[in-house]
């Protein structure tokens, strides 16, 4: 038995036996998704709609972004199940990104949907969508129907809890999830665990210790209510499973920090980095350390640091400049600004910055790249020259900054420079980018007249201005 014979069978049309040979390789290949299309495809042809619908259900559990699939599934369920019809459309939609067109879908699957279970699971999917598009409160209106019936998974309750916290609303995430206890999931653990940790931010961290049955939820309960005493007596217990745990760390550093005992409140956040590198709780931690320590300099370096893991540059920046404030001989903090600067793209601000860099640190390279390229941009290629200059002494075999130094040169009517620093381009390899354009460059400047003047070549906008400046002088 070969994919060949079914093949031939196919080719003759002869679809009985070509769908009987697939089935018997599908036997052997059950997940493999060409066979399964072709099986599916003569099962089309042959009117046999159950199992080409079965064998392409197959193939979406194992390729679930396959349109094609959709699109048969849609063909199959057109004139019969306008429910079904309506769920693969949304579901192809939802594959395309185009969830507006998959959330029309799903609303018109609902109407068409004839059961509980087909209720409750289209509006559970909708929810979905709406929250994936931030319309919480349609999404939560979704889940509450949901909730509002007795066949309502524990999936929905915790759904609805999560959008009500989306929202600001922490005490409706309680009040949903005490209602799940009500309604078959008072033994749940999800359930009662996601209610404790609700609690604890609802302001009743009392109701959390007796709902919880994990050691770090309870610490964070006796923490919260100010029972340091068994909050410690637990953080002992438990430190050999957990020493490593980024989680119970954060506990212990809250422990330390609550008792006013901020070095070893500090310390314990060093080991909290070690196992969640890059956290935004790093810096939340040891800003509050530092604002408790009254070091206000490092407490603002912090605040920024974790603003800048929230995505919340503008805020952040505002943190450094008040640190800059303090201390404005620090390099390091001189160099985020002017970075940071630059990727808010406030490029005049950058620039003052890295001046204040390169006053700081005269080598440093970044600066001294990012002012030539502000200087180039605005024209003034003389100050251009200044900091490629002084880049080149730091590092003369830098070929980009050979090559704009002799760009540079040209363009200010520097014809000697500008050979120069072109010769030396081309003398690094044959092989460096543009190469005949220089060494054509290079033929054009020697075969140039002794009395090649100014107004043979291209001015800088800072060129023009000076030199017109002078002249009426």
């Amino acid at each position: 038995m070969t994919i060949e014979i079914a093949e031939q069978f196919e080719q003759q049309e002869d679809y009985e036996k070509a769908y009987d040979e697939y089935k018997r390789l599908l036997a052997k290949k059950p997940n493999n998704i060409d066979l399964l299309q072709r099986t599916a495809n003569v099962a089309l042809i042959l009117e046999k709609k159950d199992e080409a619908s079965e064998l392409l259900s197959k193939i979406l559990s194992l390729d679930p972004e396959n349109i094609m699939c959709y699109e048969q599934l849609m063909d199959i369920y057109n004139d019969t199940d306008k429910y079904k019809y309506y769920i693969y459309r949304g579901d192809k939609h939802v594959v395309q990104g185009q969830i507006s067109h998959a959330i029309n879908d799903f609303n018109k699957a609902l109407n068409k949907a004839d059961s509980d279970e087909k209720i409750l699971s289209t509006r559970f999917v909708l929810g979905g969508l709406y929250e994936q598009v931030g319309k919480f409160n349609q999404a939560i209106d979704e889940f509450l129907r949901i909730t509002d019936h007795d066949k309502a998974t524990k999936e929905a309750y915790l759904k609805l809890a999560k959008l009500y916290e989306k929202t600001d609303m922490v005490s409706s995430s309680v009040t949903i999830l005490e209602k799940a206890l009500e309604h078959g999931f008072k033994d749940d653990k999800d359930v009662k665990e996601a209610l404790a940790n609700y609690y604890i931010k609802n302001g009743t961290p009392e109701l959390a210790t007796e709902m919880t049955s994990d050691d770090l939820t309870k610490i964070r309960s006796y923490l919260d209510n100010g029972k340091d005493e068994q909050a410690l007596e637990l953080i002992k217990n438990i430190e050999k499973d957990y020493k490593k745990n980024p989680k119970y760390l954060a506990l212990v550093a809250q422990y330390h920090f609550q008792r006013n005992e901020f070095d070893e409140a500090l310390a314990i956040v060093d080991e909290y980095e070690k196992f969640a590198k890059n956290s935004p709780l790093i810096y939340q931690m040891r800003a509050m350390i530092y604002d408790e320590l009254n070091k206000n300099f490092e407490a603002s370096i912090n605040w920024a640091k974790y603003n800048i893991l929230l995505d919340n540059k503008d805020v952040a920046l505002n943190e450094y400049m008040q640190a800059y404030a303090i201390n404005n001989e620090d390099a390091e903090l001189v160099y985020t600004i002017a970075n940071l600067l630059d990727t808010l793209n406030d490029k005049t601000r950058a620039n003052e910055f890295y001046e204040q860099l390169v006053k700081l640190e005269p080598d440093n390279r970044k600066a001294l790249e990012r002012l030539a390229d502000f200087r180039e941009s605005i024209g003034d290629y003389r100050q251009a020259i200044e900091y490629l200059e002084q880049y080149h002494k730091i590092d003369p075999r830098n070929a980009s900054t050979i090559k704009k130094l002799g760009k540079f040169y040209e363009k200010i009517r520097k014809k000697d420079k500008a050979l120069e620093y072109y010769k030396k381009y081309i003398s690094i390899s044959n092989a460096v980018e543009g190469y005949d354009e220089i060494k054509a460059k290079i033929e054009k400047l020697e075969t140039q007249p002794k009395n090649y003047t100014e107004t043979d070549g291209e001015d800088g906008l800072i060129d023009i201005i000076m030199r017109w400046f002078n002249r009426k002088k």
